[in-house]
């Protein structure tokens, strides 16, 4: 009877000290996920946002040697709430959307520490292709309440960037008087397994 009492007990500890596998497949729900960024001009932060991305994330916590992320972000969908600057912004002395339509994120790895995440890959923006580490954090997941049978997650992704590593702002705009070199891009992810 004792060892049965140990066995339930050791059972009942595994269940709520064993992590719950997460889905490996998530279909990124844009309409509650975003890309954000903010940026000085002179001494006051100007942020803006890329409103048209999509991306494959394959995220499993208890398997981070087969997770993998990849994504694509359209240059010309920047907004800053500021036609003329967002005309700027696309135009060859920043991101050249014409010539650079995209920028692209492709993970290389996962890695976890305590309670939080790093994803490592090569961002691309522009013609230059830099290795990132990017830390993130899972704000949730659990049971989707309105889709039976589908699990919920959500993430959110701080990281900066030095833009003129990749030539963002050429001619005047490569000194960093005016707009400074420092960007802080924050990313939330709201993702239903599939």
């Amino acid at each position: 009877m004792l060892k049965l009492t140990k066995f339930i007990a050791i059972s009942a500890m595994l269940a709520f000290t064993t992590p719950e596998v997460m889905a490996p497949g998530w279909s990124i729900d844009k309409n509650h996920s975003s890309i954000t960024f903010e940026i000085n001009h002179f001494f006051t932060p100007v942020v803006g946002t890329f409103k048209d991305f999509e991306g494959t994330l394959e995220f499993d916590p208890n398997d981070l040697a087969t997770s993998k992320a990849d994504f694509t972000v359209q240059i010309a969908s920047v907004s800053t709430n500021n036609e003329r600057r967002d005309k700027d912004l696309v135009s060859n002395s920043f991101f050249n959307a014409k010539k650079y339509p995209v920028m692209t994120f492709k993970s290389t790895g996962f890695s976890k520490e305590g309670d939080n995440y790093t994803v490592k890959g090569n961002l691309t923006i522009k013609d230059v292709t830099k290795e990132v580490s990017i830390p993130f954090k899972v704000l949730g997941y659990g049971d989707h309440p309105m889709k039976k049978g589908k699990k919920i997650l959500a993430v959110r992704a701080e990281f900066t960037l030095d833009r003129t590593d990749y030539h963002v702002g050429e001619g005047n705009w490569a000194a960093t008087a005016v707009v400074g070199d420092e960007v802080k891009v924050t990313v939330l992810l709201e993702a239903v397994g599939k």
